[in-house]
């Protein structure tokens, strides 16, 4: 019990909790090289005074957001990340003019671009950081005043976004792999490591990394191939190679459920597949022969690696396999263009709690007196990005995050002299930016602040006065996030958890149907969707785990429901493949009532309410998910909201 006093809480321990990213050599390096070189050149041309050292300024805000904006992923995309980021952030410079000043006009402004910011955020992934964008360099704008017009400043921005968008095409063109390739090659990579994991205690950790793998393959192969004019060929041979893995999947997931051994001969193929799709090269080796033999699983697997090694070692099958593009029509464009934006309660309840919070921003901004107020709108900008994950966690880890990189830039300006030495501290906060963002928002936040203050005392000197001003400001904004933004919307602390256990009871019923009433391709294709949505629920349940009680400790309450939910999806691939190894079909009626329990399930977690106790009756292969689906509504018994018993988490 003593030890236990010493402990801080959980949520706490999860909320400061900080991966150990590898480090990124290469965007380190490109970091540190790229990011300050405008504001060297600025220096070498006009030194610290004229117009040359705003233009420099400017120039590397531009280098900054667009060395920012691509992270891993095909090149095409990480170009379309920068151009978004940079067209959306020019365009916040001239918008953040207009904020300049008091009344009612700048509140009005602030309001119509925080609203269009929150649309455009919710089209893709790309728009949605350039949407940070648009908000970030209006309040910028709104506050630093340099002798530069307001289209020279847009033109320096962009003359340095153009520079980094050059660095990150050659820097692509030295990659010694293909992002697309090394994705696919990931997939089965993580089927030997499944396979090697079986009867140990990392089998449960390497099915979830399969899952993982599998999702991003698809998301960076197939859904980017449907937005690309090139690589056709190629792109749709490495989606064929995709669906080729189906079987290996399932028979590798079902092995691993059903405890059976893998042969060394199949984690070896595996390994060899992997290698061969990774570096563009022939399969090393001869193809494993038919396995006529043993226990089902294993036998799958055999088949699996068989069917991939003809996909990926046969020119001739690899072209047959490969996925036709399909251009839709714009009025589905159009129309799903409309679902994603104003036609998504979501999306319309973050247009709300965006335009609120920024203009509460904006209104503190002219009202309080702070020194460089535009960095609450910063603040509140940045805090509140959909989709970095926990509010209340970025807030309090930006806070955290801000307090120590104002420690750092206040000795930096206390110390430093205002002249080309300021490039080295700049080079070396920016080298850190591509590693601490792999760690977590406070990390990131402890080496942008030191850069930021450092680029704007350039712009507008203010000495070291400036960082207990930057201090306050950053406090202000995460206090008006987490009042305006969080606790006002109470509806949200449960809801994307709540609705990925809903999402993932429905795919899992859509499995069902289609393992044991449709055909293969269909039942691959609702597999992939139901472990898709479980590794939704995973991340949904890691955001609400930093959250403060009673938050977190019922997000807790529900893992055991999560771990059981994902053993039924195993327990039906296992079916799967029990079946095409000649086990009977299980009747119908079975299955109906199966799925009449699942959608029961899902019922329950809707509507908050407590599951009947009775058991399913079931035969065969049918019986072994029924067990499961069982255990799994027991447990939402025990954990639903009201119930004391049984719900972990409820003492701490």
């Amino acid at each position: 019990m003593a030890e236990r006093g010493l402990r801080a809480p959980a949520w706490l321990e999860e909320l400061v909790r900080t991966s150990r990213p590898a480090v990124p050599w290469r965007d380190v390096v490109r970091f540190a090289v790229v990011v300050p070189a405008p504001l060297a050149a600025a220096l070498a041309v006009g030194g610290l005074a004229g117009s040359a050292m705003g233009a420099g300024v400017f120039a590397t805000m531009g280098s900054l957001a667009a060395t920012l904006a691509p992270q891993s992923g095909p090149l095409r995309s990480r170009m379309r990340r920068v151009a978004a980021a940079s067209l959306l952030g020019g365009v916040g410079l001239v918008v953040g003019h207009g904020l300049t000043g008091g009344g009612w006009l700048p509140v009005v402004l602030i309001a119509v671009v925080s609203a269009l910011s929150a649309l455009i955020s919710s089209i893709s992934a790309a728009y949605s950081l350039g949407a940070l964008q648009l908000l970030v360099y209006t309040a910028i704008s709104s506050g630093l005043v340099t002798s530069l017009s307001p289209l020279a400043e847009v033109g320096c921005f962009l003359a340095g976004a153009a520079w980094a968008a050059l660095a990150v095409l050659v820097q692509s063109r030295a990659e010694p792999l293909d992002p697309d390739r090394a994705s696919v090659g990931a997939v089965f990579t993580k089927v030997a490591d499944l396979l090697e994991a079986i009867g140990t205690d990392r089998a449960e950790d390497a099915r979830r990394d399969l899952a993982t793998a599998l999702n991003e393959g698809y998301d960076r192969v197939i859904h980017t191939r449907s937005r690309s004019a090139g690589r056709s060929k190629e792109l749709g041979e490495l989606a064929g190679v995709l669906n080729s893995a189906a079987p290996l999947v399932e028979a590798a997931v079902a092995s691993a459920r059903g405890g059976v051994p893998a042969d060394s001969r199949d984690v070896g193929a595996a390994r060899a597949l992997a290698t061969a799709v990774t570096q563009r090269r022939a399969v090393l080796g001869e193809r494993p022969a038919r396995v006529e033999e043993g226990p089902a699983p294993r036998r799958a697997v055999r088949h699996g690696i068989r069917l991939v090694w003809n996909v990926v070692g046969d020119p001739e099958e690899r072209a047959q396999a490969a996925v036709e593009p399909t251009e839709p029509d714009w009025r589905l464009r159009l129309h799903d263009l409309q679902d994603k934006t104003i036609g998504n309660a979501d999306s319309r309840a973050f247009v709300v709690r965006l335009t609120l919070c920024m203009t509460v921003a904006e209104v503190a901004r002219q009202l309080l007196p702070i020194e460089r107020p535009y960095w609450v709108l910063l603040t509140v900008a940045i805090v509140l990005k959909p989709d970095y994950g926990s509010v209340f966690t970025r807030a309090v880890q930006r806070g955290a995050g801000t307090l120590l990189g104002v420690l750092i830039g206040s000795l930096l300006l206390t110390f430093l002299s205002r002249d080309a030495w300021v490039l080295l501290p700049l080079a070396i906060s920016a080298a850190a930016l591509p590693w601490a963002r792999n760690g977590n928002f406070g990390l990131f936040s402890v080496f942008q602040t030191p850069f930021i203050i450092l680029l704007l005392d350039l712009a507008t000197p203010s000495g070291a006065q400036l960082v207990g001003a930057r201090l306050v400001d950053t406090l202000i904004g995460c206090g008006i996030v987490l009042v305006f933004g969080y606790l006002l919307w109470p509806q949200t602390w449960r809801a994307p958890l709540d609705d990925a256990l809903r999402g993932a009871a429905l795919a899992l019923d859509r499995f069902i149907e289609a393992a044991f009433d449709e055909g293969p391709v269909e039942t691959r294709r609702a597999r992939r969707a139901s472990y898709r949505a479980l590794t939704e629920l995973q991340t949904q349940l890691q955001r609400r785990l930093a959250e403060p009680p009673p938050i977190s400790t019922r997000a807790a309450a529900w893992w055991p429901v999560i771990v059981q939910l994902e053993r039924t999806s195993d327990a039906v691939t296992e079916a799967v493949i029990a079946m095409r190894a000649g086990e009977p079909v299980p009747e119908p009626a079975q299955v109906a009532v199966l799925r009449r329990a699942v959608r029961g399930l899902e019922e329950d977690l809707r509507e908050h309410r407590v599951p009947d106790d009775a058991e399913i009756d079931a035969e065969g292969v049918l019986a072994p998910v029924a067990r499961e689906v069982d255990a799994a509504r027991r447990l939402v018994r025990e954990t639903t909201p009201g119930r004391r018993v049984g719900v972990r988490g409820a003492d701490d």
